[in-house]
């Protein structure tokens, strides 16, 4: 498809997955313009673990370091049953031979993002533009055309949605997005009290048929970093009760009661759906990220999912755009990603939570026994982590012609 090298590749969204393609592109020497909605990187509780085949891709662009300078390492998990304890905790350092990152790293992902935007600001051929909302994606032959609530129309030569799971990019395109929503919400609690104290990993997923939680480590601000916790609200409740801080007081203590009371630093509430769009491409537009695909968070993969896609493009939008690569590379990104979208992403999040809220004795303890034997049998754990730390689905993606 010709046409004109000037023009920008428009990228809608400055998450994760947008100032990804974003730093990739521009490192091929591809003009970027970023749009953004929002005026500020907003800190409030988001994704935060870092798997290992992340870290690896972030690595040749220098983000690896930075976040090992900012996160924590987290060489173990736990799963746990909120009456019986510590099920299994899984060592991800048999995954040493598969990966130079053989743990998860927590970082929060508002950190990410100023990483990315330092590190793009270095190339003069990149732009990001704050404050500026789109409305509609138009196609031409050869070009796109992105209006802004302004009225402003930005022209490109192609357009990357990565506006989250209710991309304006994805229904200017008329790109349908299956799924379903789950009928309850996610209450996340962050607190000052140190859980690993009481021996907990810093990432930890507890299960229980009345009222499951996962909680895991963040850094904050200060060397004694933050712990958020995760339990399931309900639909019928009223929004600003579960968002006080004298329920997340109730929340905690019943989860683990304390003498003193627990310090908040913040409460957050959202629903929470598994879906995935009917295609990742259409003419000169795309999909990455959470407009791409949405999912539940037990397993810390959306980000690090939405990380991977935008990698993906800009290798094969790089080899479009400086080398003339056959259109149709931009057609096999559709097919790796959304495959894997729906055969890992959301099989491995929808089956996470069914195990945490299992309501069947005989099954939960044939689940947990399955996990006491996956850890207590160093072939089965390496299979498990390889799975469950995305490094299967990012290689059965790579093997899609």
């Amino acid at each position: 498809m010709p046409m004109d090298q000037n023009l920008p590749v428009i990228i809608c969204g400055a998450g994760p997955a947008g100032m990804t393609a974003a730093l990739f592109l521009a490192r091929a020497g591809v003009p970027v313009h970023v749009l953004e909605r929002n005026l500020e990187i907003f800190d409030d509780p988001r994704a935060a673990t870092f798997h290992p085949p992340t870290m690896e891709m972030f690595d040749e662009v220098g983000i690896t370091q930075m976040l090992h300078e900012q996160g924590i390492i987290c060489p173990t998990w736990q799963f746990r049953d909120r009456s019986a304890g510590l099920v299994a905790e899984y060592d991800l350092s048999v995954l040493s031979d598969d990966t130079r990152y053989p743990y998860r790293l927590q970082c929060e992902q508002h950190k990410l993002v100023r990483m990315l935007t330092q590190k793009l600001a270095a190339y003069p051929h990149a732009q990001v533009t704050r404050g500026a909302e789109v409305v509609d994606v138009r196609q031409g032959d050869d070009t796109v055309d992105v209006v802004l609530g302004s009225g402003e129309v930005i022209a490109g030569g192609w357009a990357i949605g990565t506006d989250g799971g209710r991309s304006v990019v994805r229904k200017s395109q008329e790109i349908g997005f299956e799924g379903f929503t789950y009928d309850e919400r996610f209450l996340v609690v962050t607190t000052t009290f140190d859980f690993a104290t009481i021996g907990l990993a810093f990432s930890n997923y507890v299960s229980d048929p009345r009222e499951w939680a996962a909680l895991f480590k963040v850094p904050g601000t200060t060397p004694e970093g933050l712990w958020r916790v995760v339990f399931p609200a309900s639909l019928e409740d009223d929004e600003t009760f579960l968002l006080s801080h004298a329920h997340a007081q109730s929340q905690l203590q019943n989860f683990l009661p304390n003498d003193g009371a627990y310090e908040i630093v913040h409460t957050n509430l959202y629903q929470v759906h598994q879906r995935v769009a009917t295609q990742y491409r259409r003419g000169r537009v795309f999909l990455a990220g959470d407009a791409a695909h949405i999912n539940n968070p037990l397993g810390g993969m959306g980000m690090n999912f939405g990380i991977h896609d935008a990698v993906s493009l800009a290798e094969k939008l790089a080899a479009v755009i400086n080398e003339g690569a056959d259109d149709s590379t931009l057609d096999r990104y559709d097919r790796q990603r959304r495959h894997v979208a729906n055969t890992y992403l959301q099989a491995m999040t929808i089956q996470n939570k069914k195990v945490m809220e299992e309501r069947d004795p005989e099954v939960r303890k044939l689940r947990q026994q399955e996990m006491r034997d996956t850890v207590g049998d160093r072939a089965k754990l390496h299979a498990f982590l390889y799975r469950t730390s995305m490094i299967e689905g990012l290689r059965a993606a790579a093997a899609i012609p």
